[in-house]
């Protein structure tokens, strides 16, 4: 391990920032990063093995939090979402539903579950507006009627726009501006750097509240994942799977605020002006303008869904600032990811790289085997923190104990 300073205004702070072997794990400030040479090491391939965990097993949190298991019995656990009455919305995506779960008695565990839809292809994405429920399928953008007293649907989906289906990356995220007026959808390139795909990949698109009027918000992003609005400042912010085949150390995966309009590299280039050699021809133009991300999170992490927390269980330390789930890296010698780091915030901005905060998934990084690959996250109504793992199929439960 290595450490490097970065020097940041005083009103963010000065600090020193862990740096490992998966790339620079950091803050950037706009600035370019010095980064490794492409096949500086050769391109693994080294899927994991999801194996049973021994009797007992729960992942580690830091001192002053305790984990329990929320609910299981899914097929393939991903999206996670808190409706505005408290329910909590799942995305089965594995098995084409979307579940909702309540635990009435506040027991830490969900006592109730119900099924919401089903017969969905492949749904991840879910958010809640003006009497509906927008769900991202892999093909479309669905609005649900429901009823938010109660969250049962009151009537049957409508389709609203079309999404290229499919592919290499299939989720599609949904939000909506902080004013309410806009929708945001993500989708994910289709390839690893292609330069002939469907517009749509690797960007987000925005329309209005029915579908219409949909344009590119953002481009050259290859994996968004999944997008949220920054309640305390109304700006919009991804989680992005960088490209493959570089190396172990290239390139970071990122999460990043995102500005309408604004190109951030792909596929020509990585975290600003890295051009990736692979890409011919070139394009110089569009590579000046490549914006750089804001927090590096280290390459082949995988990150997934994040969300900023809004609640007021834990620590001064951890509101306002953001939780990352991270699935875990495929394509790196040495296992990287499987779990869910914290980035603080101050005013809005981060101020210091990814910390992790729930782990101990990996019992060995040079070994296939691990016990669970994070997804989603969402701040409850009490406060915990859920972490959905489509590799134990289970969701979990973080508290804090003081």
């Amino acid at each position: 391990m290595t450490f490097k300073c970065l020097s940041l205004s005083i009103a963010l702070v000065v600090g020193c920032f862990l740096f490992s072997s998966s790339a620079a794990a950091q803050i950037t400030n706009g600035k370019s990063p010095e980064l490794p040479a492409p096949f500086a090491t050769k391109s693994a391939g080294n899927a994991p093995e999801v194996s049973k965990p021994p009797k007992g097993f729960l992942p580690t949190v830091p001192n002053g939090f305790q984990v329990n298991v929320f609910a299981t019995g899914f097929k393939s656990p991903r999206f996670l979402t808190t409706a505005p009455n408290g329910d909590i919305f799942v995305a089965d995506s594995g098995a084409g539903k979307i579940y909702v779960l309540r635990d009435p008695q506040h027991t830490g565990g969900a006592q109730e579950r119900e099924e919401f839809a089903a017969g969905v292809d492949q749904p991840f994405g879910i958010v809640f507006h003006e009497g509906f429920v927008y769900v991202g399928a892999t093909d479309a953008v669905l609005r649900f009627p429901y009823d938010a007293k109660t969250s049962k649907r009151t009537g049957e989906p409508v389709k609203l726009l079309d999404l290229p289906k499919g592919g290499a990356h299939w989720r599609r995220g949904v939000a909506f501006t902080a004013d309410g007026r806009h929708l945001l959808v993500t989708v994910g390139s289709n390839s690893n750097n292609s330069t002939g795909e469907d517009a749509r990949r690797a960007a987000i698109t925005i329309c209005d509240p029915d579908g219409k009027n949909a344009r590119l918000y953002a481009t050259g992003l290859r994996n968004p994942v999944t997008a949220l609005v920054n309640p305390q400042t109304g700006t919009v912010w991804t989680t992005v799977n960088e490209r493959d085949g570089l190396g172990d150390d290239l390139p970071p995966d990122y999460f990043t605020a995102v500005q309408d309009g604004g190109f951030y590299g792909w596929p020509y280039s990585y975290i600003g002006d890295h051009v990736d050699p692979r890409v011919k021809p070139q394009n110089p133009e569009l590579v000046s303008k490549a914006i750089v991300p804001d927090v590096l999170l280290g390459a082949h992490h995988a990150p997934l869904q994040f969300t900023f927390y809004t609640g007021t269980q834990f620590p001064q330390k951890y509101r306002g600032g953001a939780f990352i789930a991270e699935h875990g890296s495929w394509n790196r010698s040495q296992r990287v990811g499987y779990r869910v780091t914290f980035v603080a915030f101050q005013n809005g901005k981060p101020v210091a790289g990814p910390e992790e905060f729930f782990g101990g998934l990996v019992p060995d990084p040079s070994k296939e085997q691990v016990y669970g690959r994070p997804v989603g996250v969402t701040v409850a109504a009490d406060g915990a923190l859920l972490i959905s793992d489509d590799g134990a199929n289970v969701v979990y439960r973080v508290t804090a104990t003081q």
